[in-house]
């Protein structure tokens, strides 16, 4: 797979006018774009996918629908369609995403890794069957779909033994509960 140029940014999520390798921009910490899509069905459902095992950054872990770097020059949109698509197979269009905020997300991890994003988030109804879905084996380990009560209740148990959130995004996933009932009500 080839690795991607991205678009690095100041402290403020305002771009510089370079690009980056995205292994550069993870080894030297540079702050740069992602795109988040959580999905959610009319029923009262959360699409939650599981990363990876082949990840460097919290392989196996359950978060976001659908999650990635934006590519220089690309918008957040355009990133979110792509990695829908790419992630598990689900054509998108533009009209399809509710934008919901820009976060900021600044970690590192003991592998070096030096993550200083702004997650450019997004919620959109999945109107797909999960069965219609096409995990992708480098990116995505299975999907699930939890009812917002169960979503709720991994929220609160975050960091506890045996939870699989990532432990320092628990105002995010917060905040993305919020969104998702509101849209659903």
């Amino acid at each position: 797979m080839q690795e991607e140029y991205i678009d690095i940014v100041d402290s403020k999520g305002k771009p510089i006018g370079k690009s980056e390798l995205k292994s550069i921009i993870h080894q030297k910490g540079y702050y740069h774009h992602t795109a988040h899509l959580w999905l959610y069905t009319k029923q009262g459902e959360i699409l939650l996918s599981q990363r990876s095992a082949k990840k460097s950054i919290c392989p196996l872990m359950w978060d976001v629908s659908v999650a990635g770097h934006i590519d220089a020059g690309e918008t957040p949109k355009q990133a979110a369609i792509r990695e829908t698509k790419e992630e598990i197979g689900l054509t998108l269009i533009e009209s399809d995403l509710n934008p919901i905020g820009v976060f900021e997300c600044f970690q590192s991890y003991k592998n070096g890794i030096v993550d200083n994003e702004f997650h450019n988030t997004f919620i959109a109804h999945l109107k797909e069957p999960l069965s219609k879905l096409q995990p992708q084996e480098e990116e995505v380990e299975a999907l699930k779909l939890v009812t917002l009560q169960h979503f709720e209740s991994l929220i609160k148990s975050i960091g506890n033994n045996g939870n699989h959130f990532v432990p320092s995004n628990k105002m995010y996933y917060e905040l993305i509960f919020e969104k998702i009932k509101n849209a659903i009500d």
